[in-house]
Parts: C-alpha cells; sequence; structure tokens
C-alpha cells in the first residue's frame, strides 16, 4: 500500500511538471519575481478585458486599432514566455536569471515596436529604415527562442526554415527555387506590416481566443469543472464501465471551457483514471478513454480550440456557422465513444461503482428526463419569444432589464442550490469514494450554466462577434466568482462574509493570472505560424508545395486527403493544434478544393479546413509525441507509448469522420433543412455506433471476421448512400455546352448544374476544373440567364465566355473571359440515395440475428444449470 502511494505521489509530481511545461510554464518564482510575474499576467488579462468592452469607445480614452492590440497582446505573451519558461532543462526554476530578464525586456519592446512608432511607420509603408530593420531581426530571433521554450523546437524549426527560404531562393534546387527576398524586404513583411507575426493569426489571438481562454479559466475556478465531474458520476458512475463512461460526459462538458486536450486530460483525468481502474480497466486503456474523450474537447462547440476562430477569418464566414457546421460531428463522435467504453465494458464484465442514488425504474427515469427536457425547451421557447417581442417595447432600456432578470435568476439558483450540501473534491485514490446524488449533485451547480448560456445566447440568437459574446459570459463570470461564497454564507446562515468575499477576489485574481498564463504558448504560437503564413504570401511557396502534393497523389483526390491528413500527424508531432491547422491550411487546403474540382467533386471549403483541423487534433493522441497520452499515463501509471497506440484506436471514428464529410457535406449541415437535418443526425449517429462495433469486434458478442466487415459495409452504406445510387442510376445526364441556356431553363430553381471549365489560371497555366451553378429565378431560360449575369458565345463549335456582369452570381463563381465550357451535366429526377439506406440496415438486421442466436446458444447451458 505504501508502494502504490508512492507512485501515486511519484506520478501527481510528473503530472504537474508536464502540464507545467506545456501550458503555463515550468518555473515556479518565489518572492517579488512571482508578484511581477502574476501581476503582468493578471494585467494581460485586464487588458483583453478592456479592448473588448464598449468601455473605451463610451470614455473616448483606451482605443486601440487591430494592429496596436496585436503589438502589446504580443509584448505581454514575450515577456511572460521568458519569465515563465526556463531556457533548458537544466535552467534553475525558483529565481529568473539576469539573461532571462534582459531579454524578456528586449523581446516585450520587439513586439510593442508597432504600438509605440505606430504613425512613424504609417507613413513609410513598405520602406524600411536601418532601425525598423534591427527591431525586427531581433523581435524575430526572440520570438524564435520565445517559441523553443514554451513550444519546443519543432514550431521554430519550421519557422526557421521559411526565414531561409524567403531569403535563399535563388540557391535553391529546381522546383523550389524562386527570385528570392531581401533580408530588409523579409524582415518588413514579417515583421513591420500586417502580412506574418503581425497578420490574421495573432489578430485571432487577440480579439477572441484570449477571452474564451480566460473564461475557461475563469469557470474552472470558479468550480464547474468539479461540478461537471460529479454531476457526470452521479448519472453514470453506476452503471457498467460507469467512471468510463462517466469520463466521457465530463470531458465532453469540460471540453465546452476548455480548448486544451492537455489541461482537458489533466483537469478530468485526475478523478477518472483511478475510478476507470477500480471497475478493471487496465492503466493504458483507462489513460486511453479519457484521452480519447479530451481530445475530442476541441471540436467540442461552442468552445472549440483556437483554430476554429481561425476559420471565421481564413473561410470567411462567420463563428456562428463554424459551429453549425461543427455540431452534428462532434456530437456523434461523443457518442460513439460513449458506445466503445460500453462496448469495452460488456467485454471485460465489469462492474459499476456503488451508488448511494435509489434505484428507479427505466420508465420513470424516461418520464423524468423527457419531462425535464420539455421544461427547458419551453423555458428557453418563453425566452427566446418574449424577448423577441419585448425588444421594440422596451427599446434601450432592453440590455438592463435582461441583466436584471438574469441576475434575479442566478440569486434564484444559488437559493435553490444552498439548500443542498456544497460539493467537496474526491480523492480518487480512496477506497471509501462512493456515488453522489443525481438530485443535490445537480441543484448545486446550475448557476454554472448562466454563463455558458449567456454565451450561446450572445453567439447564436444577438449575432454578436465572438470576442464581445466571451466578453459578456466573461463579465457574468467575474460576478459569479466575486459573489457566489457570500451570497451562499447568507443562505446557509454560516460563514464569515468579509473571509468568503475576500475569497472571491482571490479566485478572480488566481483566475486571472491562470487564463493568461494558459495564453502564453498560444500567442506565441499564433505569431510563430504567422512567419510561415508570412514566407508562404511572399515567396509563392504554397503553390509550389501544392504542385509537389498534387504530383504524390497523381490527382486522386483520396488520396491528395491521406497525404493531408499524414502531413498534420506528422506535423503535429510537435505543433500545438492551432500552429498545426495553420501551417497545413495556408499550405493545402487549397490545393484540395482545386483538386476536388479538377475530379468533379465540390468540395466546401469550410470541409476541408474542418478535415485539417480534426487531424490537427489528432495529433495530440498519436505517439510518439501525444502529449495528451503522455499526461493521462502520468496519471495512471501506464505506459506512454501503448496509451497512445490504444487512444488512437479508440479515435478512429474521429479520423474516419472527415473523410466521410469531405464526400457527403450532408454531415456539416449544409444546404440542408431542419427536418433534413434531424434524420441526417439519426442516420450518422446509428452509422457511427455500427462502426464503432465494426472496429471494436463487439456488438451483442464477439463478431466473427466477417461479421465486424459486414457491419463496416453498412456504416459506409448509410454515411454514404450516394456512392451505391450512383452505381445504379447516374446522378446527372450530360448536355451539349452549347445547349447550356435551355439547360439552365429546364432545370428546377433549387438545382444545380456541374460545369466543366477550361481556360488559364491566373499565372497562365491552363486548368480545368468542376463548378456547381445554383439555377437562378427567371420564367424563361434567357431570364435565368441573365439573372445569372453570364454571356456565352459560339465559336467553331466551342462554347466560351464572352462576359460576366459585374458582381454577378457568374462572377462570384470564377467565370472569367475567353473560357471554354467543355460539359454540362443536369440532375436527373430519380430515386433518392436515401433509398440504399434499406438494404443497408437489412445487413445490419441480419448481423444483429446472427449474433442473437450465438448469445442465446450461450446462454442456454447457464439457465439450465
Amino acid at each position: 500500500m505504501a508502494e502504490d502511494n508512492k507512485s501515486s505521489s511519484a506520478g501527481s509530481s510528473e503530472l504537474e511538471e508536464l502540464v507545467a511545461a506545456s501550458d503555463t510554464g515550468a518555473r515556479k518564482l518565489t518572492g517579488l519575481p512571482n508578484k511581477l510575474l502574476m501581476g503582468t499576467a493578471a494585467a494581460w488579462s485586464l487588458f483583453q478585458l478592456w479592448i473588448a468592452s464598449p468601455l473605451p469607445f463610451m470614455v473616448g480614452f483606451g482605443v486601440f486599432n487591430a494592429t496596436e492590440a496585436r503589438s502589446i497582446h504580443l509584448a505581454f505573451a514575450l515577456f511572460l514566455a521568458f519569465m515563465a519558461y526556463p531556457a533548458f532543462k537544466s535552467s534553475p526554476r525558483e529565481r529568473m536569471p539576469l539573461a532571462d530578464w534582459v531579454l524578456g525586456a528586449v523581446a516585450a519592446f520587439a513586439g510593442l515596436y508597432l504600438y509605440l512608432f505606430y504613425e512613424q511607420l504609417a507613413q513609410r509603408p513598405g520602406n524600411p529604415i536601418l532601425q525598423d530593420v534591427i527591431i525586427g531581426i531581433i523581435g524575430l530571433v526572440l520570438l524564435l527562442e520565445a517559441t523553443r521554450r514554451s513550444l519546443g523546437p519543432p514550431l521554430m524549426i519550421v519557422a526557421l526554415v521559411f526565414i531561409v527560404y524567403s531569403l535563399a531562393g535563388p540557391y535553391m534546387p529546381g522546383l523550389l527555387s524562386h527570385g528570392g527576398v531581401s533580408l530588409e524586404g523579409m524582415v518588413n513583411h514579417q515583421w513591420v506590416s500586417t502580412q506574418g507575426v503581425f497578420g490574421i493569426a495573432l489578430g485571432v489571438s487577440t480579439s477572441f481566443v484570449f477571452l474564451f481562454v480566460l473564461f475557461g479559466a475563469l469557470l474552472d475556478k470558479a468550480g464547474a469543472g468539479n461540478y461537471f465531474i460529479k454531476l457526470a458520476f452521479s448519472l453514470l458512475g453506476r452503471f457498467r464501465g460507469g467512471p468510463a463512461k462517466a469520463a466521457v460526459v465530463a470531458s465532453g462538458m469540460t471540453g465546452l471551457i476548455s480548448g486544451s486536450s492537455i489541461a482537458n486530460t489533466v483537469t478530468t483525468g485526475t478523478f477518472t483514471i483511478p475510478m476507470m481502474k477500480r471497475v478493471g480497466f487496465t492503466s493504458e486503456k483507462a489513460g486511453a478513454v479519457e484521452v480519447a474523450a479530451s481530445v475530442n474537447g476541441q471540436i467540442m462547440p461552442p468552445v472549440m480550440g483556437a483554430a476554429a476562430f481561425l476559420m471565421v477569418e481564413y473561410v470567411g464566414i462567420p463563428y456562428i456557422e463554424v459551429i453549425k457546421h461543427a455540431f452534428l460531428p462532434a456530437v456523434i463522435s461523443y457518442i460513439a465513444l460513449f458506445y466503445i467504453v460500453h462496448l469495452e465494458a460488456l467485454k471485460m464484465n465489469m462492474k459499476g461503482l456503488e451508488s448511494s442514488n435509489p434505484i428507479r425504474p427505466l420508465l420513470n427515469k424516461l418520464l423524468g428526463f423527457l419531462t425535464g427536457l420539455i421544461v427547458v425547451m419551453a423555458l428557453c421557447a418563453g425566452v427566446y419569444y418574449g424577448l423577441g417581442w419585448l425588444k421594440p417595447l422596451l427599446g434601450d432600456t432592453t440590455p438592463w432589464i435582461v441583466a436584471a432578470v438574469v441576475a434575479v435568476v442566478y440569486v434564484g439558483l444559488l437559493k435553490v442550490a444552498s439548500r443542498y450540501p456544497p460539493l467537496e473534491v474526491d480523492d480518487p485514490n480512496d477506497q471509501n469514494v462512493k456515488m453522489p446524488q443525481t438530485r443535490p449533485t445537480l441543484m448545486v451547480g446550475l448557476h454554472y450554466l448562466l454563463p455558458v448560456v449567456v454565451l450561446v445566447w450572445c453567439l447564436m440568437v444577438e449575432r454578436f462577434s465572438p470576442g464581445l459574446s466571451a466578453f459578456w459570459a466573461t463579465v457574468l463570470m467575474i460576478v459569479i466568482i466575486l459573489t457566489q461564497r457570500p451570497l451562499l454564507g447568507m443562505f446557509r446562515q454560516h460563514g464569515d462574509m468579509g473571509a468568503a468575499t475576500k475569497e472571491g477576489f482571490i479566485d478572480l485574481w488566481e483566475g486571472l493570472v491562470g487564463g493568461a498564463r494558459n495564453m502564453i504558448g498560444i500567442g506565441i504560437a499564433t505569431a510563430a505560424a504567422g512567419i510561415i503564413v508570412g514566407a508562404v504570401s511572399q515567396t509563392g511557396v504554397g503553390l509550389v508545395l501544392a504542385g509537389v502534393v498534387e504530383t504524390l497523389s497523381m490527382g486522386n483526390l483520396l488520396l491528395m486527403l491521406l497525404l493531408t491528413a499524414v502531413l498534420s500527424l506528422i506535423l503535429g508531432m510537435g505543433l500545438p493544434t492551432t500552429a498545426n491547422y495553420i501551417v497545413v491550411s495556408a499550405l493545402l487546403a487549397p490545393v484540395v478544393v482545386t483538386l476536388g474540382e479538377q475530379s468533379g467533386l465540390i468540395v466546401p471549403l469550410i470541409a476541408v479546413h474542418l478535415f485539417v483541423f480534426y487531424f490537427g487534433i489528432m495529433a495530440d493522441v498519436t505517439p510518439p509525441v501525444g502529449l495528451a497520452s503522455f499526461a493521462a499515463a502520468a496519471v495512471s501509471g501506464g505506459d506512454p507509448i501503448r496509451t497512445g497506440f490504444q487512444a488512437f484506436y479508440y479515435s478512429l471514428r474521429t479520423a474516419a469522420l472527415p473523410f466521410l464529410f469531405i464526400f457527403n457535406t450532408d454531415l456539416l449541415l449544409i444546404n440542408v433543412s431542419l427536418m433534413e437535418g434531424i434524420v441526417i443526425f439519426i442516420v450518422a449517429t446509428l452509422a457511427m455506433l455500427i462502426f464503432a462495433a465494426g472496429t471494436q469486434g463487439y456488438m451483442l458478442v464477439r463478431n466473427r471476421w466477417y461479421e465486424s466487415v459486414m457491419l463496416l459495409l453498412v456504416a459506409f452504406t448509410l454515411f454514404r448512400p450516394g456512392f451505391w445510387m450512383d452505381m445504379v442510376q447516374a446522378p446527372y445526364r450530360d448536355i451539349a455546352p452549347a445547349q447550356f441556356e435551355q439547360a439552365l431553363g429546364n432545370a428546377d430553381e433549387d438545382s444545380n448544374l456541374r460545369v466543366r471549365i477550361e481556360g488559364l489560371d491566373a499565372y497562365g497555366s491552363p486548368t480545368s476544373y468542376v463548378m456547381s451553378v445554383p439555377v437562378p429565378e427567371g420564367d424563361t431560360a434567357a431570364e435565368r440567364m441573365q439573372n445569372l449575369g453570364l454571356m456565352l458565345m459560339e465559336d467553331e463549335g466551342r462554347t466560351i465566355v464572352d462576359m460576366t456582369t459585374f458582381g454577378s452570381p457568374a462572377e462570384k463563381l470564377g467565370f472569367q473571359f475567353d473560357q471554354e465550357i467543355v460539359s454540362v451535366q443536369a440532375p436527373v429526377s430519380g430515386w433518392a440515395k436515401e433509398w440504399m439506406w434499406i438494404p443497408g440496415l437489412a445487413v445490419f438486421l441480419l448481423v444483429v440475428l446472427l449474433q442473437q442466436r450465438r448469445r442465446n446458444a450461450t446462454s442456454k447451458p447457464a439457465v439450465a444449470a
């Protein structure tokens, strides 16, 4: 027993070291330096809250433009990186060497340079003076060093390679050579302009990401993390493999407030992994379940990882659209992981944990759940339509009245919470830990959901920007942190109000500091990744790499996607998710879209970016450098490599989803109605559960090899029914290009024509691609052509684009003068692809019957005995 405690403490210390080194910095200062570190971090958080609030515009003071805000943001990140992260493993942890003080101060000045000299720089755009060049070189060098300290060598090396490539272009071999750029030109582009380090990525970190990370840190500091874990265990702990199921749900809820795989793994895993081991999971499987669940937290709306906010800028769609497209795959993935855990529990005949919850019949539970769901839906509908009716009536006073209502609800929820005992943080290694009762656990923390509701409301109903939405949710979170202890003490009629208030301020201070320290790595990563994006835009290397990848894939889109996935996984072994996403999306996302067009498949840009995002996240799992797997292994005491491989095996569902939604964009809810979305959700969830049963080798009983194959075939059919239906009947019929106008007139208004175009691209090289042309409104073919804004001409049997109307749909689609339309395809009205679900479900039913017969056969002797 003593040895167990010893190993547990060793694991805890190793875990703390790993988390600190990867997320907040391994240096543990004392005295005045520590106060300076914490004060700087808190000042960064307060600065971000200030620029996100409407206060600067109301008081006419402290208004910063985007470039100035990015400059100050990077200065904070650089200074804190040199303070929080030691240079080497052998460097002192308790004190800060003089060299680091100097480097931190110089780096902060270089970061502030655009803010301090903004007016002078604005007067000489593109013409840097010697001072600009010197500061830029110093800034780039110190940024690379900060990157090495906070994120490890890989991202630093990749960024350095792109800098060298920019300067040494003429000396590069063959295809990789380019005209090269001067040192002054490179420094100006990377440091003095907003094309490199201070580009879109750092802008997103400044405007959106920081506030969401701060919001999550404050919510966790208030006690929401412990609440989510307790609630999940109270609901699921006593079922088969209950702790693992609770880990999946708790990690999904924690994913709402955390964009970090490692932080999610540590927050929930410290409690869930020992519990999983207690009911029979091996160390590696317990760690792998937690890793698979925690990594998926980054794809869980509404608070996804930093990469989700970058999509807003790169794809050019509102954040609410990103959430809509990402929602279905994320939920399906979590449901499938829950089912995988259930299958593991069935395989090993596991039991649940002892529970103090009264056992209720299934019908009563179902009725209770449905009643609660109906009440919540009715409240949501009442609030939504009630506010919609009250807004015009109340006018400018609406925000104040809404704030008053939120305050009343908050106080009411605290009053309810005060009737139940407060949640304690249990020791997971204590053998006497029992599952808490569901009702008291649920009621005592309902007020933690209010900020999440406000965040979702601002994002999805009010359509505020992500930054402003996070600001108002954070403001409410600050109010909760400061007031929850005093109010609960007052309602419970015990406790010192002064001490409770003081504890609230301490929690707020630690939350502000923790949020900023969690942001150091993200701020540095977005700045360093900006070097790569800047080099791509300055040298055109993206086109070169695109040509190389296209050559390797031999024009095959599936092979191209596999190469993209492998590249994401390889880069992700050393790059954080955000930097990985920036690099791969900048280099390969346009190539995948173009290659899809050439292959006749219209791939929406958001689908490609989510594809890259998913595989960037998978890199946190994949050995040999899956940091989340190492963190989980430090908790479980298992082997990190085996934990990583097991987690990857559990994550196959997450790896399969991106390929599926590239070829079936219905999964991303693109151009589908509400009812279609509901049907797609049900069928896709069933398909993913069948996929999980096929890959795990177990459903009702252990699969035979042919049953696994049949299950995978069924899952593919449910996900992509069009693959088989296209073999039965062609979805399009060919039409002569000269009859384009007639085809447009005969097509239904809600349909699309597929048109293959040949011509020259922007660089004068021959190109060929397919575009989807929506049929515009109009009673006649000529009227529809006019509304489309396209004019064609016949030239020796060739159909040529003569002109497109400025600002017309045709111009936006990409029709250009002198392009040739070589083929036109019109949709065929035939059987819906969904009919293929019937034979797929019939095969599934056959597998169920086969397994049911085997299960009955094995259970008969036991019954007879």
